[in-house]
């Protein structure tokens, strides 16, 4: 069984790693083709292709310039712990042991529009490049037909080979999942979704859902989970599995009372 999750827009490249272990990405090849197209643009162009400040597309246009391999420690950082933002807050990988991130490498995924895929401890650069990013390549006018078939039949690999269950816990953002095909995929999806009371019903608020996916995953990690029934019993930040509002699919947790 194997965990999803969609990368953060912002990145922390200042704080320094607690572990020494590093991994290479395995598309990097791909990522090269990528950042070569991006080379080509100005600030200005990349700011309407992005739909970004002009400031920030100054920012990237200077990143993809300076992007460069081989990926070590001292040019790069590991994903897990370079993304920030919510989902991030929700993980807390900062506070991982050794033996956590160690398990994490073969049961966690994080999706990317410039990596592809990026295992917790793959070395990353500073980086924007959103998967909805319709930036024409190759393969087609957008990201997901850059990625679509291979990282469809990759991660599909993946999941067969973390053990336990064939199931794929998606805590990714529908634009990132977007990228796989799922009618291709050879094991069961479950999507979590995270729900909070608010006059009278219960409701999807972003800023909660995204950090109870970190929450869950971290969970995942430390459970050492390998069966999807297991996943019922998840119980951080005040929320419950809701049998009655969850489906095959879609398992919806709540709570009624935001936990501090």
């Amino acid at each position: 069984m194997l965990s999803v999750l969609s990368p953060a827009k912002t990145l922390d490249f200042e704080t320094p790693p607690h572990t020494a272990t590093a991994t290479q990405p395995d598309y990097l090849d791909r990522s090269r083709e990528l950042i070569d197209i991006l080379r080509d643009y100005s600030p200005q162009s990349l700011s309407q292709l992005m739909g970004i400040s002009d400031k920030l597309a100054g920012l990237n246009v200077a990143r993809f310039e300076q992007w460069q391999t081989p990926f070590d420690t001292s040019n790069a950082k590991q994903a897990i712990l370079a993304f920030q933002g919510d989902v991030y807050t929700g993980l807390k990988a900062e506070h991982w042991p050794e033996e956590d991130l160690e398990w994490a490498q073969s049961h966690l995924r994080i999706l990317s529009g410039l990596y592809g895929m990026l295992r917790p401890l793959d070395l990353m650069q500073p980086y924007r490049l959103e998967m909805g990013t319709k930036l024409e390549n190759s393969a087609g006018r957008d990201l997901y037909a850059f990625w679509c078939e291979r990282l469809t039949r990759d991660l599909d690999q993946a999941v067969s080979d973390s053990g336990g269950d064939r199931v794929l816990i998606n805590l990714a953002s529908n634009e990132y999942f977007s990228a796989i095909d799922r009618k291709r995929l050879g094991s069961d999806v479950i999507t979590p979704v995270f729900k909070d009371a608010k006059n009278g019903q219960y409701k999807v608020i972003s800023f909660y859902a995204k950090k109870a996916r970190g929450m869950m995953s971290a969970w995942m990690v430390r459970h050492r989970l390998d069966k999807r029934d297991d996943l019922k019993a998840f119980d951080l930040g005040g929320y419950r599995f809701n049998a009655e509002l969850s489906d095959h699919s879609n398992w919806v947790f709540t709570r009624d009372t935001q936990s501090p």
